[in-house]
């Protein structure tokens, strides 16, 4: 099954209050921007200039305060939420999907060359007074070019894009040091967040991901907690978590349908697990969407 998407780009233009012009790309330019609290993953990417203040962004189970001057990327399948961390948050922020960006380019593959969309280790960049010049002037151009007559205006946006994109790579090159440091110091936890990407829909239990690391449940747990602060059963438990927050959020599928594609053996043990983990049932938490 295809990740669900839960934000679209009307319902982003919704909630910043900005005109949905085209249905393929989104440029806003917030100084009163809301927080969404609820995980969601999105039909667009997003590449975020966090211009003054901050935010603490949880994309998949990473979490940052970023503070400006910062540069945010999130592909779309990445689960997200924000929450408030300053008073004041100033940003630009372009969407896109990939249908948008690659209409005509040769390379259909041309986003996967980017770990930074996706990997949670490389979504916060933090800009140093060289690269706050440059990106500042690539959204400044963007908003000129959204402001002004339509003509060519897909074709212009684009192409920042791309340079917002080879940008970003050309920064982490440049910083690299900086950017792989917690691989480099926790480097187990680095191989089982992959492992448990990869797998946590369908394997719950903490032996399988012993298992593929050549560790026993209990080493592995232990390392784990030492390293991060929370055992590697609780991280599996709020992936899967995480997960099905995003499922209960799309009212096309039944709760019964979420657990199976959770793989819980029947609805009552995935309502158990959820209830444990937030205090309510799955419905209740649909409710809140009502």
């Amino acid at each position: 099954m295809n990740d669900v998407k839960t934000f679209s780009l009307s319902r982003h233009s919704r909630l910043f209050a900005v005109p949905d012009s085209y249905k393929d790309y989104l440029f806003v330019s917030s100084g009163n921007s809301p927080y969404h609290e609820e995980p969601y993953r999105a039909e667009s990417n997003a590449i975020v200039y966090i211009k003054e203040g901050g935010v603490k962004l949880n994309a998949g189970l990473a979490s940052w305060e970023v503070q400006a001057p910062s540069i945010i990327t999130l592909g779309a399948s990445v689960i997200r939420y924000f929450t408030k961390s300053s008073d004041f948050l100033k940003m630009d922020v372009i969407f896109f999907k990939d249908s948008f960006l690659l209409e005509r380019h040769a390379d259909l593959f041309f986003l996967n060359k980017y770990d930074f969309f996706e990997n949670n280790d490389l979504h916060v960049l933090s800009l140093d007074e060289h690269g706050v010049d440059k990106f500042k002037k690539i959204y400044e151009l963007i908003q000129l070019t959204q402001s002004g007559p339509g003509y060519n205006q897909a074709e212009i946006v684009r192409s920042y894009i791309f340079a917002l994109i080879y940008e970003v790579d050309a920064y982490h090159w440049q910083h690299l040091s900086k950017t792989s440091s917690s691989v480099k110091s926790h480097p187990l936890f680095a191989k089982f967040r992959h492992l448990l990407s990869k797998n946590y829909k369908q394997e719950h239990r903490l032996e399988f991901y012993a298992d593929h690391l050549h560790l026993t449940p209990k080493s592995l747990s232990a390392a784990i907690k030492k390293q991060t602060g929370k055992s590697a059963g609780k991280w599996i438990d709020d992936a899967i978590i995480l997960e099905a927050k995003v499922l209960l959020q799309n009212k096309s599928l039944s709760v019964s349908q979420i657990s199976e594609i959770l793989n819980f053996s029947d609805q009552s043990v995935f309502g158990k697990f959820f209830r444990s983990a937030t205090k309510m049932s799955p419905v209740e938490y649909r409710q809140k969407f009502d």
